[in-house]
């Protein structure tokens, strides 16, 4: 290997290095924020917008989703249209064939499409989701490091919301893609009961 190869090795390691710690320090942020995890009074749900609802869990002014705790992933980035969710594969996830279940894949991927389309709704409504396709395109192993789950918005009419995404890992390469359909639905009214409702 001459030297101008592996100056350019060296850098390429260098970026990736930087780019891991980059997203380990905004997940670290985003855990330090985050409240235990916890069920949610339906009446809070439909207090706010779709999006300031996910930024309150986000800034710890609400529970958290159970699932974060059980799969070990936080949000990261969530906007109008769009929300970012970023794990690491480990090898508690693994499958009998010795990769990570399609599973912690699938479910990355339904957070991030459903609540970038939940970032678009009005306060007093929600949503369910009707449909969600996926195309696994390589495997994840307890090696891959941190991954974003990202979804954005790309239909929202009406009483149907659809949203794409992708499973990156710090180099771009691409894992899965997927789409949701999503239904969107007037809030009901706050039980007197007092009960709280399961998010995500």
């Amino acid at each position: 290997m001459n030297s101008t190869l592996r100056e350019g090795v060296a850098q390429v390691g260098e970026n990736r290095a930087a780019t891991i710690e980059r997203w380990l320090a905004r997940e670290r942020e985003a855990r330090v924020l985050l409240a235990q995890p916890g069920r949610i009074a339906p009446e809070e749900i439909g207090r706010s917008s779709g999006l300031e609802f996910l930024k309150r869990i986000a800034r710890g002014e609400l529970p958290s989703a159970p699932i974060f705790q059980a799969l070990d992933f936080v949000p990261v980035e969530c906007d109008a249209g769009r929300m970012v969710f970023q794990g690491t594969p480990k090898s508690e996830y693994y499958n009998p064939i010795g990769s990570v279940h399609g599973g912690y894949i699938a479910t990355l991927l339904d957070s991030a499409l459903a609540c970038a389309i939940q970032t678009m709704l009005a306060q007093g409504f929600g949503y369910t989701t009707l449909e969600l396709k996926l195309s696994y395109l390589r495997p994840l192993t307890d090696r891959t490091g941190p991954v974003r789950a990202e979804g954005w918005v790309i239909d929202l009419s009406g009483q149907v919301g659809t949203a794409e995404g992708r499973l990156i890992d710090v180099d771009g390469t691409l894992y899965a893609h997927a789409t949701a359909t999503c239904l969107i639905t007037a809030l009901p009214e706050p039980s007197v009961s007092g009960r709280g409702a399961p998010i995500g």
